[in-house]
């Protein structure tokens, strides 16, 4: 059987929410954010193992949180770093060299159980996996004297857990920082790697703005 991890980075702030909390300790239908993320794998599988990647001065904060809220489970801990790169690749250090691991945004706590069996099933089959869902709306290109409309029927907004094969993504991640990684997959994909995408789900939003804490309670009052 494949042994499974979740790597949890919990690096963000509530600068753009107009909050000192930050955003993955905001309460969301009575818990805090990162509780519901990390429930939402535990659902997918109870025997997930986890790295949680946190910013050393937020750790206390998070274990009040945890007790407040009797949510004992075991993780290993993770240092976070300046960057998202740096963040992941401390993770990463904690995990072994085997297995697949979804690596994830802290503050998605609505990824389906769906869209976590298609990151498993294709980073088996291919070595890694993308959640992407199509663009909706309108795509316009913009650029000093250029202003043109995109056929949106190329493009997809990506989502995480970006997932990978253990081995695959550690060695990718001895590369040095390059400000063209714009996430795991782009670490990845620089060694030549070709990357896999599935279909993720349209509930999994990142929660950056108070208006998706709104949508995102809207959503799980309506499970309920």
């Amino acid at each position: 059987m494949t042994k499974k991890f979740a790597l949890i980075v919990a690096g963000g702030s509530g600068s753009r929410m107009n909050s000192s909390i930050p955003k993955q300790f905001m309460e969301l239908a009575g818990k805090p954010v990162l509780i519901h993320t990390f429930e939402a794998f535990l659902r997918f599988d109870p025997a997930i193992e986890f790295v949680l990647v946190l910013p050393e001065n937020e750790m206390e904060s998070w274990n009040e949180l945890c007790e407040k809220h009797t949510f004992h489970i075991e993780y290993k801990v993770a240092k976070g770093g300046k960057t998202r790169f740096e963040s992941v690749k401390n993770g990463l250090e904690l995990l072994p060299d085997s297995g697949i691991v979804f690596i994830h945004d802290g503050v998605r706590p609505l990824v389906s159980e769906q869209t976590l069996q298609n990151c498993l099933h294709t980073a088996i089959t291919k070595g890694n996996a993308l959640p992407v869902v199509p663009v909706s709306e309108s795509v316009r290109y913009i650029d000093k004297d250029k202003n043109q409309s995109l056929d949106r029927s190329k493009y997809f907004l990506v989502q995480t857990p970006q997932t990978f094969q253990l081995r695959e993504i550690k060695m990718a991640y001895q590369q040095p920082f390059s400000t063209l990684f714009t996430d795991d997959a782009s670490v990845l994909e620089n060694t030549g790697r070709k990357i896999s995408t599935v279909e993720g789900n349209r509930e999994n939003i990142k929660i950056t703005f108070q208006e998706d804490l709104q949508f995102a309670e809207a959503l799980i009052d309506n499970k309920m």
